[in-house]
């Protein structure tokens, strides 16, 4: 993949993160701020963009959405190594927990 065809996907997956959590956001606040992992103030300006702004936005070549799983841990229960993945579900759980709380303490 060369430099033009990441700055695309980069571009790309601005644009659907833009849209998906804009419509999350109208469709259950509470639920887009814990699964995007935002604040009521990010919330309130992603809700507000035009179409116009959402387009300008996502053709940054810079991504727009970051990666909520940073530590060893979440990863650990989210992979729960070698056991099946997260289909156990208590893995998952308490990944989900871990960062609900982190959630809650960058609020």
């Amino acid at each position: 993949m060369n430099a033009d065809q990441i700055l695309a996907e980069i571009r790309e997956t601005n644009l659907s993160y833009l849209m998906l959590a804009q419509t999350l956001i109208r469709q259950d606040r509470e639920q887009a701020l814990f699964r995007l992992g935002i604040s009521e103030e990010a919330a309130d300006r992603l809700a507000a963009l035009t179409p116009a702004q959402v387009l300008k936005i996502a053709s940054t070549n810079t991504l727009v959405c970051r990666m909520r799983v940073d530590d060893d841990l979440v990863w650990t229960l989210l992979t729960n190594h070698g056991k099946g993945g997260v289909t156990g579900g208590i893995g998952q759980l308490h990944a989900n927990i871990l960062m609900a709380g982190r959630h809650q303490e960058a609020a």
